[in-house]
Formats: structure tokens, sequence, C-alpha cells
């Protein structure tokens, strides 16, 4: 599990990273592309959030937040509200 420890999040913003646990029923996983924009991504660090905790599964808003790259590490930073939901 990768985590970003050059990026703290401040305040309501939340990291998430793209949520690799793609698995069929059948057990097979199904890789992403780099560009393949997914609304369902992982919490991996958060700022003041006291509703989020760290490897949460989230739906998050079409078109929201900030793209940010760690090295070759892709990641986006987002307002904790437009974070929809948690999938648990």
């Amino acid at each position: 599990m990768k985590t970003a420890k050059k990026l703290k999040p401040l305040f309501d913003r939340v990291l998430l990273a793209s949520n690799d646990d793609s698995q069929t029923a059948s057990g097979l996983y199904i890789p992403r592309g780099l560009d393949d924009k997914s609304n369902i991504m992982r919490v991996v660090d958060k700022g003041q959030s006291q509703n989020l905790g760290n490897d949460d599964i989230v739906v998050v808003a079409k078109y929201a937040g900030t793209e940010v790259s760690l090295g070759s590490d892709r990641y986006l930073l987002v307002c904790e509200h437009d974070i929809l939901g948690v999938i648990k």
C-alpha cells in the first residue's frame, strides 16, 4: 500500500488515490489505465476531517479536486464536501 508522506492535506482537504482493488466476483483483477477517471477512490491522508479514516473507500463528485503528482504516483486532493459517501 502506498502512502504520500510528502504532502499533508490542510483544513478540510482529503488526499485520495485510485482504488486499485478492481476485482471481479471470480477473483480476477481488472487493471485501470492511467487516464481512467473513476469516482471511487481510497483515502490516503486527511486534514481535520473526523468523518473519514485512512484507507476508507469513498465516492467523489465527478469534477472535484486537483490532481497532484508525487514522483510516479498520482493523487487527487479534494475538499471533504466533494466526497459524496463512504463505501462500507
